[in-house]
């Protein structure tokens, strides 16, 4: 099955839900505890704007909630690239 997401914002920040995560959820977990340690891979400079980030994983899906610093908003096109880019890396 093919990994997909789905992006939705508010006011303190964004859900993130990627599906068909059978067999990389921990390597997709290792990448995302990358970016809250300031260390992210991806061709982005979004993860500077995070404050928090929790993880959820049941079965094939993984929920993110992602919060952004005060006086920061993401830029969901700029997300979407980076988890375009994580999933592509780890082999879609």
């Amino acid at each position: 099955m093919e990994t997909s997401y789905r992006i939705e914002e508010d006011e303190s920040g964004l859900s993130v839900e990627l599906k068909g995560a059978v067999g990389k959820k921990d390597e997709l977990l290792a990448t995302f505890g990358e970016c809250t340690e300031g260390q992210c891979s991806c061709p982005t400079d979004e993860y500077k704007k995070l404050a928090s980030m929790d993880v959820e994983q049941s079965g094939d899906v993984i929920k993110l909630r992602l919060e952004a610093r005060t006086g920061e908003k993401f830029d969901t096109s700029e997300i979407a690239a980076c988890l375009d880019y994580t999933t592509q890396k780890l082999g879609r």
